[in-house]
């Protein structure tokens, strides 16, 4: 399931990326690879706070929609 449709609060684990090329290099660049934990501490209509590797990082809706997770 994409990471834009986790609930507040609950972990998962990244499973892969979709998009082009450039986009999976930025995602990994900001601390999100493939097996590392996420958890959803927040949401608002533009985007989402998520804690990754102990740092809090917004993404877009759009880009949370191209991480899967499980």
């Amino acid at each position: 399931m994409p990471l834009s449709f986790v609930e507040l609060g609950e972990v998962k684990v990244i499973q892969e990326f979709r998009g082009k090329e450039d986009v999976k290099r930025h995602l990994q660049d900001i601390g999100f690879i493939k097996g590392e934990e996420v958890k959803v501490l927040s949401e608002n209509k533009s985007g989402l706070i998520i804690l990754v590797k102990g740092v809090r990082v917004a993404v877009n809706k759009s880009l949370a929609s191209k991480i899967m997770v499980a």
